[in-house]
Formats: C-alpha cells, sequence, structure tokens
C-alpha cells in the first residue's frame, strides 16, 4: 500500500506508548480508531480526529489494521478472548518474551485472523520519527505503518520481534553498566561522568565496529586469534578486577566476565579469539 492510500488503524491500549502511536498515525493522516478501558484517555486524541470506539468489536470492525498496544500477553488473550476476530488484521506491539509471540499466533490464527507481532525499539516521545526502530515478525505486512518510524520485518516467525527486543536490551544494559563501571572507577579520582562519557563513547563505537568480523566467526564456528587470545584478555580482566577491589568499587561485573573467560580457558580455548565465549553464552548458567 503506498503513502496516498492511508491505512485505516485501531489502537487498542491508550498508555503513554499506546496514545504516542495514536498521534503518529493521526499527524500522518491515517483514519484512527482509538478504544482504552478508560474511556477518557482518548479524549485529547479524539479533539484532534480519532474516532473513539465503543467497544473492543466495534474497534476490530473499523477496517485496516488493528494495533495492540497492553500490558502483557494475558492481557491481549483476556481482551480479546469474546472477540469475534475472523478476518481482522492484528498487529501486538504488546512487550513479551519469544514463547507468548507464537502461542498468541497460534490461538488468533485459530480465530481467523491475520497476526503479526511486534516490538517498539523507542521511547514514546521518539514515535513518528526516524529513530524510532518498530520491529515486525510474522506474515509480511501488507499495510502501511511507516508513520511510526522505522519498520524492519524480521521474518516469518512471529517469536523473532520478541528475542530482538531482548537481544537489543542485553546489549543496552551490557553497555549501561560497562559504562557505570568505568564511571565508578574515575570518580575515585575525582573525574566526573561527563569528562568520562566521550571516551567510553569513543570506546563503544570501536567495539560496535568489530562485530561483523566477529559474526563471521562465530557463524563459522572457528575463532583464530587474529587480535588478541582468549588467555590475553582473560589477564586484562583480572586487571580490572583488582583496580576495583583497590578501589573500593563493586567488582562483581568484571569477576563474571572472567569467571566466563576462565571457564573456556579451561575447555582448551585460551589460544582462540574473544568469540569463542559464545559457547559460554549458549549454555544455561553454572
Amino acid at each position: 500500500m503506498t503513502d496516498d492510500a492511508k491505512t485505516p488503524v485501531s489502537i487498542i491500549g491508550l498508555g503513554l506508548m499506546g496514545t504516542a502511536l495514536a498521534r503518529a498515525f493521526l499527524t500522518a493522516g491515517h483514519p484512527t480508531t482509538v478504544w482504552n478501558r478508560t474511556a477518557a484517555k482518548a479524549d485529547a486524541l479524539v479533539a484532534d480526529g480519532a474516532r473513539l470506539a465503543p467497544t473492543i468489536g466495534d474497534a476490530l470492525g473499523s477496517g485496516g489494521v488493528t494495533i495492540l498496544c497492553l500490558t502483557d500477553y494475558p492481557a491481549v488473550r483476556e481482551l480479546l478472548g469474546g472477540a469475534e476476530l475472523a478476518g481482522t488484521t492484528l498487529l501486538n506491539l504488546t512487550s513479551g518474551d519469544s514463547a507468548q509471540a507464537r502461542e498468541t499466533a497460534t490461538w488468533a490464527e485459530k480465530q481467523g485472523a491475520r497476526y503479526l507481532d511486534g516490538a517498539i525499539m523507542a521511547v514514546p516521545s521518539a514515535i513518528g520519527t526516524d529513530e524510532a526502530v518498530i520491529l515486525l515478525s510474522g506474515p509480511r505486512p501488507d499495510f502501511e505503518i511507516g508513520a511510526l518510524g522505522t519498520i524492519s520485518h524480521l521474518g516469518e516467525d512471529p517469536g523473532l520481534a520478541s528475542l530482538y527486543d531482548v537481544a537489543g536490551l542485553a546489549m543496552m544494559w551490557s553497555i549501561l553498566n560497562a559504562w557505570l563501571q568505568g564511571t565508578a572507577m574515575l570518580k575515585t579520582a575525582g573525574i566526573d561522568a561527563a569528562t568520562y562519557a566521550p571516551f567510553a563513547q569513543q570506546i563503544a563505537v570501536g567495539v560496535a565496529g568489530w562485530l561483523p568480523g566477529y559474526a563471521e566467526q562465530v557463524d563459522a564456528g572457528a575463532f583464530p586469534a587474529e587480535v588478541s587470545a582468549l588467555e590475553t584478555d582473560a589477564r586484562a580482566m583480572a586487571h580490572l578486577v583488582e583496580e576495583s577491589e583497590a578501589l573500593g568499587v563493586n567488582a562483581e561485573l568484571p569477576k563474571l566476565l572472567k569467571a566466563m573467560a576462565d571457564r573456556a580457558i579451561a575447555a582448551g580455548h585460551g589460544g582462540e579469539q574473544y568469540p569463542v565465549l559464545i559457547e559460554e553464552f549458549s549454555r544455561p548458567g553454572q
């Protein structure tokens, strides 16, 4: 569908994110229907041109695509459990895990709905800009929702959007935690976070540049030490642990990293490159 043929949309759930979704569609000129348990939350959107659906069934029957943005997957099933779903197109942007996404897809399809799952990689204020990334998985969409941001269809498996979502969170928290570790250490020398941040950002960008090459090693299952061997990295990890402890800074994070490296070295991987730790990350915790 082209931008000239605006997809009618219904938004079910008007929390901060649901409201931002509805606002982006209204701004882009999409016929927009909204529904929320507390109808008053729709007042500002209705004043700007949205139509308030009196019932869930009315929202589902308004044509186009129905977008769900609720608290969790059980809430989705509870809310839609008694509704007529045959012939509808559902895009579920509710947060959950990949198993819930697949189960909900199977359930919705048995009711006769066309179901896509999704994940929003953005805060509400970014919705409607290119910075807002919307991940989709399931059948390839045949509707236009580019008004929300940058749309990325990941594949037919409805669980992929949730998996990418949590994988992205792992990246986010790992980067932030590493920065906080370094910040805590430098604070002991009177260096504030704002002074350290540009250097930390430079390191993060540089490391990100290694990922494509490291990905080739992971996918090939071969880890030649082209830059440094894991046993060399483990010695540097020991320095990080020792320095943290000497400064009176929490050393739990570097100790965890070193423990994983030590296990890989004990298994005979000390002469291989850092991505060999994928074998540690791919097994259940010790």
